[in-house]
């Protein structure tokens, strides 16, 4: 995705090792120049290193649903985290979120629909400032395999 927006630096937030390797391979190989690596978690990083308004877009593709009731507490995209991303993006930014998880999708639509500070945009609407064409996850061809929906939001920063 990087190589297909150059104009902007993209920071990239892995908790684990294997996939900041992975893609620091990907990076060597490419040349790609606009990408910045960061090694923990992303609510810490969201917090403590990004300034309010600072971001263009914030990307979470297939985040882990956690499909046990008792473990829904532990789901990325609750309503406080919703409102931090929505804090970090600056006026006209844009929250991509894309899951093949049908519950957790229901709860994403729920929880950014209800987040006072963004508006739900369609796909295709020309306001988004980046790109929505992603690359297929390892997880996205899971998915298809067992014929899962892939849902896709994108909401805008009021």
């Amino acid at each position: 995705m990087a190589l297909q927006e150059p104009d902007f630096d993209v920071l990239a937030v892995e908790v684990y090792r294997k996939g900041l390797a992975q893609l620091l391979s990907a990076i060597d190989r490419e040349g790609i120049e606009n990408i910045r690596l960061i090694r923990g978690d992303a609510l810490d990083v969201l917090e403590y290193l990004l300034p309010s308004g600072s971001l263009t877009a914030a990307r979470v593709f297939f985040p882990d649903p956690w499909p046990k009731s008792r473990h829904h507490k532990r789901r990325l995209l609750q309503a406080g985290t919703v409102a931090l991303l929505s804090d970090r993006l600056r006026p006209g930014g844009t929250l991509h979120v894309a899951t093949d998880h049908a519950n957790y999708a229901e709860h994403i639509a729920e929880v950014g629909d209800n987040e006072p500070t963004l508006r739900r945009l369609e796909l295709d609407d020309p306001r988004i400032p980046v790109s929505v064409n992603r690359p297929t996850t390892k997880f996205e061809g899971k998915a298809h395999t067992v014929g899962s929906t892939i849902n896709d939001f994108v909401w805008e920063r009021l």
